[in-house]
């Protein structure tokens, strides 16, 4: 299973503290060396304020070894910074533990005047915010998450959106929710980090494109582990111009995630099923594992022998990957699903056996699902079962959904329209040296 591993490759996008999860997930399914985990884990470690988890790892990768006196050294370092950052802290702390202060930072909407009340009252400096990040900064990469997402989410109160560390801020307040699986404030977090990416200027298109792929890979945490997190997944990935287009360009890979998003949702978002059949054909030449394989072979080729095989491999693939481990029994149940419903449109009369066969179920196992198939589905047909067979009614397409495949392109095209206009007027502002922040 490790040729079908994406780890090495999610990693790339993730903050170190992220790659940890999946490297203890790793190592729960034996696929990998578990001396050669850990030397990755010391290498993600150096030059980390994680100097306890550190000389842990270390312990069991050399446990004949005394601990290394720069191991030593850093966590005197480590500690003493720790000091001095707290010394700094203690005016902004007893500023913030009052009453008064937590009332208008629940009730304030403006940073300005956030800031002009602390100044006013109580002697604030514009320094602190500085502080503020540096002390959120420090919890996090000493892995106090907790107390990071708390101090990082001061510091977004309080600074406007053109602070130098605003950006940085939404991003370690996201993974400081992440790790914490605190999913319901990390949805709400990605979604500001979303708006920021999508409205602010960056320098150039690649640092965009850079920052969008960042937050895809993040954001898998999240739909993986949230109610409704499939259908947020589709509408992100595929039917957001600018992030398809970040998926095609620098991570094919994640078309594993989505395929599997799209199948799972199959009953929900029907019509996504054909557009992510057009994107799989468009990046088979760059990315294809047994689940996009197993929809080129059910919708491209028609290739039920090859869906069938696929389909064995997909639930290896799906149990061994960190964010569909939850997922292969829902994922198997919707591809029989699919394969049986498009086995259907091609033919009339099928036999109980070979579709079992196509299925990899026992024919009375097979039976027994298409008949609890039909009666949930209401679908036109009946089961013979002295000669073992489904005798297919003839289904016709409804004028009202033909007028909704004809027409469903219409909002996204309008969106992709809008977004076009938008960065032209953008443009065009900042030429004219005009008002292109007020767009």
């Amino acid at each position: 299973m490790a040729d079908y591993d994406l780890s090495t490759k999610i990693a790339t996008y993730l903050d170190r503290h992220m790659v940890f999860p999946l490297l203890e997930f790793l190592s729960q399914l034996g696929i990998y060396n578990e001396i050669d985990l850990n030397k990755f884990r010391l290498d993600m470690l150096k030059g980390s304020k994680m100097v306890d988890y550190n000389t842990e790892v270390l312990q069991k990768v050399y446990p004949e070894r005394e601990i290394p006196q720069e191991i030593v050294d850093c966590r005197r370092e480590v500690m003493a910074e720790w000091e001095q950052i707290n010394n700094e802290m203690k005016p902004i702390f007893e500023i913030f533990r009052l009453d008064e202060v937590k009332k208008q930072i629940q009730v304030s909407r403006d940073s300005k005047q956030l800031v002009d009340f602390l100044v006013d009252r109580f002697n604030f400096e514009l320094e602190m915010m500085d502080t503020l990040y540096k002390f959120a900064k420090f919890n996090y990469e000493v892995g106090s998450y907790g107390r990071a997402a708390e101090y990082l989410y001061l510091h977004k109160v309080l600074v406007p959106m053109s602070d130098k560390n605003y950006l940085s801020s939404l991003w370690g307040k996201l993974s400081s929710e992440i790790l914490m699986q605190n999913w319901d404030t990390a949805v709400e977090d990605m979604n500001r980090l979303k708006e920021y990416i999508d409205n602010q200027g960056f320098n150039n298109d690649a640092q965009a494109l850079t920052q969008r792929c960042w937050l895809i890979h993040w954001s898998l945490f999240i739909f993986f582990n949230t109610p409704k997190g499939y259908e947020l997944l589709i509408d992100m990935f595929l039917y957001q111009a600018n992030y398809l287009n970040t998926i095609q360009t620098m991570c094919p890979h994640i078309l594993r995630y989505l395929t599997t998003a799209v199948v799972i949702s199959r009953q929900n978002r029907p019509n996504a099923l054909k557009d992510l059949v057009k994107v799989i054909q468009q990046e088979s030449y760059s990315y294809k594992d047994p689940i996009t394989e197993f929809i080129e072979c059910l919708y491209v080729n028609f290739d039920f022998d090859g869906a069938q095989h696929k389909l064995k491999a997909c639930e290896s693939v799906l149990s061994n990957d960190f964010f569909t481990v939850a997922c292969p029994a829902e994922f198997i149940e919707n591809a029989r699903l699919m394969t049986f419903e498009t086995f259907c449109r091609i033919h009339q009369v099928i036999s109980i056996d070979m579709l079992a066969q196509k299925l990899n179920m026992e024919s009375s196992e097979a039976e027994r699902w298409i008949v609890n198939l039909i009666r949930q589905a209401h679908l036109d047909a009946k089961i013979d079962s002295a000669q073992g067979h489904v005798i297919m009614g003839q289904q016709a397409v409804s004028p009202y959904q033909q007028l909704i495949e004809k027409t469903k392109h219409i909002s996204f095209r309008a969106q992709a329209l809008t977004d076009t206009i938008r960065k032209k007027l953008n443009a065009k502002n900042q030429d004219h040296g005009g008002w292109a922040g007020e767009m």
